[in-house]
């Protein structure tokens, strides 16, 4: 049976310019997968509602304004038989960082440079060009992936 995942994410940036990611490590097996800090969608949840619930769990952070979408982006992964569609927002927060995932899978959370991005999500295109592209001006963009570490196509 084929997953849909619908997903919500945050841009939060700090007043150097710098972009929190989240570190994941999802199979418990020390392999760190970076992220913006977000999740899925729960059964009568809106987007926006997810969002601000994930973005307390994994970072401690309180959402204060969703400013704008950012951009929106699809993968089918045929190899896992899932499509995600996945919704960046840009945000403004308050409070200091304080993981406290309550599935345990986020193992760290920091601000990160363009540079630094660009070496965490090396390998993971759909999560690093688009992002990589909002921080260079473009927004509202939609992107489509066949894949995690395929190029895409952007609108």
């Amino acid at each position: 049976m084929r997953r849909e995942l619908l997903v919500a994410a945050a841009i939060l940036m700090d007043a150097q310019g710098r972009v929190l990611l989240v570190g994941n490590d999802w199979g418990r097996r020390g392999r760190i997968r970076y992220t913006l800090p977000g999740g899925t969608v729960e059964p009568g949840e809106t987007c926006l509602q997810a969002l601000v619930r994930e973005v307390r769990e994994e970072t401690g952070l309180r959402v204060r304004r969703i400013e704008h979408l950012a951009y929106v982006i699809q993968v089918e992964d045929a190899r896992k038989n899932e499509r995600t569609l996945a919704m960046a927002f840009r945000a403004s927060y308050e409070g200091l960082l304080n993981p406290k995932d309550p599935d345990g899978h986020i193992v760290e959370a920091r601000f990160y440079t363009p540079e630094e991005i660009a070496r965490r999500l090396e390998g993971h295109l759909p999560l690093l060009e688009p992002l990589l592209d909002y921080l260079k001006g473009e927004r509202g963009r939609f992107y489509a992936y066949t894949g995690w570490g395929l190029p895409g196509q952007r609108v």
